[in-house]
């Protein structure tokens, strides 16, 4: 038998992904949870059973080819909106959309799950800011093929008015989400360098729902250090545990109990 469960079908999810199955929570993550979207995502059948499903699909097709986002945290994403118990409560933010795939993604999944929450896409549409070029491999003025106005576009041809865009740097921004909507149950953190994560990270955790989900994107990649450590000094200094490494990191805040 396997120490993992396999999954036969989607449908199967909701039982092993339950925050209130006995033992699931250690350390304030759901490692069952953690170990079935993650194992199942790089060795088992999640794999397929995703790229089958036709509401992943839809998703997908919304995006226009805009996004940069790997398909399997694509898939864990969708996973994370569709089976977890967070659904009813806090909308949605993205720190870092670059051209806006992945905030589309998330919009066109909510509306067809029926979801009443807003997703927030925050990002310069410029190009990186300036950053340490000792800590950071990116350098301001990447990414700053972003179509701005192509996504505006896009957006409003799809009907998506559950998409908020803001232009600009984080700090500058997040100031215009009202106060009645700066509640998430889900953070994408898609920013690459430190000062971004690390703004990002502070200024959502103390508005993240209980059982909220903050999903990192770049810390385990190579040319991310700074992002890495960002992570350390805002999420494992303060007591966090991943709940996921696979396809990207995943923490639980507040940290469940």
């Amino acid at each position: 038998m396997a120490k993992h469960p396999q999954v036969s079908a989607l449908d199967q999810l909701p039982a092993l992904l339950d925050d209130n199955a006995p033992g699931a929570i250690q350390g304030g993550r759901n490692v069952r949870a953690g170990y079935t979207r993650g194992v199942g995502l790089e060795f088992g059948q999640l794999i397929r059973l995703c790229s089958e499903d036709q509401l992943l699909q839809r998703a997908v097709a919304a995006m226009h080819n805009r996004s940069v986002v790997l398909h399997h945290k694509l898939m864990n994403i969708m996973m994370i909106m569709r089976f977890s118990s967070f659904q009813e409560t806090g909308n949605i933010i993205e720190f870092g959309s670059f051209r806006g795939g992945s905030a589309l993604f998330m919009a066109a999944l909510a509306r067809m799950l029926g979801l009443k929450c807003k997703i927030f896409a925050l990002d310069t549409f410029a190009g990186m800011p300036p950053t340490d070029e000792n800590l950071d491999d990116h350098a301001a003025g990447d990414f700053q093929d972003t179509d701005y106005e192509g996504l505006l576009r896009l957006r409003d041809e799809m009907g998506l008015d559950n998409l908020v865009v803001l232009r600009g740097l984080f700090q500058d921004t997040v100031g215009s989400i009202l106060h009645e909507d700066s509640r998430f149950s889900l953070a994408h953190i898609d920013c690459d360098v430190y000062p971004s994560l690390k703004f990002s990270l502070d200024w959502v955790k103390p508005r993240m729902e209980k059982g909220g989900f903050i999903v990192c994107d770049d810390p385990l990649t190579s040319t991310c250090l700074g992002a890495m450590q960002a992570v350390e000094e805002s999420l494992v200094m303060c007591g966090a545990f991943a709940e996921q490494v696979y396809p990207h990191l995943v923490y639980r805040w507040p940290p469940l109990t």
